[in-house]
């Protein structure tokens, strides 16, 4: 179908030009100035006569249950299951990504697929399904936020909760817009230099610092980070710790931090996995830096799974790949020492 007024939703969070026809989109920090008959960075945003629409709202390329560990969310409602959605596109380019097929479908075959599924349908599929949130996950949900913004308000009206897995590129304005409905997010801080996001990403460092601020000093939404270990581009002591003292001072030290083994995707095919080795020593540098809950990613079996209790030690929750083997948490508390342990309704 070609793309009209008439069958497109209008997007949120733009503003006219003073320019003849041009668009200023505020969704994410590119905050494109958009000609008439253009799209924006994302590829999934255009501009028809003067006005943005959203081209992916009603294209669902997929929905279905997953562990809320799986996001990965460690201390948000754990042990349940988050109805997860996406539509394709991404304002990255990451070479490295593991969704590329979706995220970039758009920018590789010009195509934007999918199924019109309605929010009214999310919302009730994740009902039937026996989930307690709907994520908005796989590809970046920023460039989906109409079908998110609706799915989000009528699920919270049912009694679900709604999480983002997002590169944090969106604007403060984008995240007030989510606030009344957004519960919980995972931002990627895929590095701390600002070459690595020009080089790996086509992105600016700077705009994620500011959101992960933002989110944790200003908002009420449960924040966790994951930052994705590449061998010999992100790996390196130094930049571990600047990036591990930045999440203690500026959004906490009960703020998990996930370091994810790296496996070759997409264009980044040339690097071999992250040893085992480097992913306990950046662990290391986190609990050295003051972080009270670090977690190593795509190592099943790993002991660094579970969650302990940074006060005394004892485990508190048990964790076999996404499987909650056990959760001794007690009215948010260490059962043994009493402390308090940060999360969304442990």
């Amino acid at each position: 179908m070609i793309p009209t007024k008439e069958n497109l939703k209008r997007a949120v969070l733009w503003d006219p030009s003073e320019e003849d026809k041009k668009v200023l989109c505020k969704l994410c920090n590119w905050r494109c100035l958009i000609g008439e008959g253009k799209l924006g960075k994302c590829l999934v945003r255009k501009n028809i006569d003067g006005v943005l629409y959203s081209l992916n709202y009603d294209k669902v390329c997929s929905a279905n249950p997953d562990p809320i560990e799986k996001k990965p969310l460690f201390h948000f409602q754990p042990g349940t299951s988050s109805f997860s959605i996406a539509t394709m596109g991404c304002n990255f380019r990451c070479e490295f990504c593991q969704n590329w097929q979706i995220s970039q479908a758009a920018l590789e075959g010009g195509q934007i697929d999918g199924q019109a599924i309605s929010p009214e349908q999310i919302v009730a599929a994740a009902v039937r399904s026996g989930c307690k949130s709907i994520a908005y996950t796989y590809t970046e949900p920023t460039i989906f936020m109409e079908l998110c913004n609706d799915c989000g308000r009528i699920g919270k009206e049912r009694g679900l909760t709604n999480v983002f897995v997002s590169n944090g590129f969106m604007t403060r304005e984008a995240i007030d817009l989510a606030a009344d409905w957004l519960n919980g997010i995972n931002v990627d801080l895929k590095s701390f230099s600002e070459d690595y996001y020009k080089r790996l990403c086509k992105a600016r460092l700077q705009p994620v610092l500011d959101t992960i601020c933002y989110i944790a000093k200003e908002t009420n939404i449960w924040l966790e980070v994951t930052t994705l270990l590449i061998p010999g581009e992100n790996d390196s002591e130094d930049e571990l710790k600047q990036l591990a003292d930045f999440i203690v001072s500026k959004a906490g030290a009960d703020v998990p931090w996930h370091i994810s083994r790296f496996h070759p995707q997409y264009k980044y095919l040339d690097s071999a996995a992250t040893p085992a080795e480097s992913l306990k020593r950046a662990e290391q540098i986190g609990k050295a830096a003051g972080l009270h809950y670090v977690y190593l990613g795509n190592m099943p079996g790993a002991k660094s799974e579970s969650t302990f209790c940074y006060n005394c030690g004892k485990m508190l929750i048990e964790r076999m790949g996404y499987h909650i083997a056990a959760n001794n948490i007690a009215n948010s508390c260490c059962p043994d020492c009493g402390v308090k342990i940060a999360g969304f309704e442990l």
